[in-house]
């Protein structure tokens, strides 16, 4: 994974800025979401990868199956890509893309885990901490996992606030076996 990050990285840092420069974050992210999507389904991956089609033949397939949310400047993009052989990155480079208008727009990502249903008010309540804690903008996704027994486990890039209770026991057995 390190080395696609690696290869992916400039390509996202390219795409970032060429959004910035148009003023259309939101194109970028929809064009590159869309062709993320696309390179990974076997289907398309193994069509797209066939030694015998050509630069223009791979961009027009991919912007073909993403429709009208490809536009002259992602093909172009998509087109470079294609010609060093990079299509396959575009999931990473989508990853990175949002994190860099994430970091532009002063807005964080960030995965709640819990063992129970969290309603609204303590999901909001978490969000308000956490926008407060971290200066700007959070957008929160909730989700699921029995196995923390309780608690709630946070996730912020590349940060994780492990307060679930398995973290817990996890975390006093290893001080007891110390």
């Amino acid at each position: 994974m390190a080395e696609l990050t690696t290869i992916a990285r400039p390509y996202a840092k390219a795409a970032f800025l060429c959004a910035r420069d148009q003023g259309n974050y939101e194109e970028w992210e929809k064009a590159l979401a869309m062709a993320a999507a696309a390179v990974e389904e076997p289907a398309v991956r193994e069509h797209l990868e066939r030694p015998d089609l050509g630069t223009d033949d791979k961009v027009e397939a991919l912007a073909t199956l993403c429709g009208d949310v490809v536009g002259d400047a992602q093909r172009m993009f998509f087109a470079e890509m294609a010609r060093k052989r990079r299509l396959m990155a575009l999931p990473v480079v989508h990853e990175l893309f949002h994190r860099l208008v994430a970091e532009q727009q002063k807005f964080s990502e960030v995965e709640l885990v819990s063992a129970f249903e969290l309603d609204d008010a303590q999901t909001r309540e978490l969000s308000e901490a956490l926008k407060k804690r971290l200066g700007h903008e959070v957008n929160v996704t909730a989700s699921l996992d029995k196995s923390l027994i309780g608690g709630v486990m946070i996730r912020v890039g590349d940060s994780v606030i492990d307060g679930s209770l398995r973290g817990r026991l996890a975390r006093l057995a290893e001080q007891l076996n110390s």
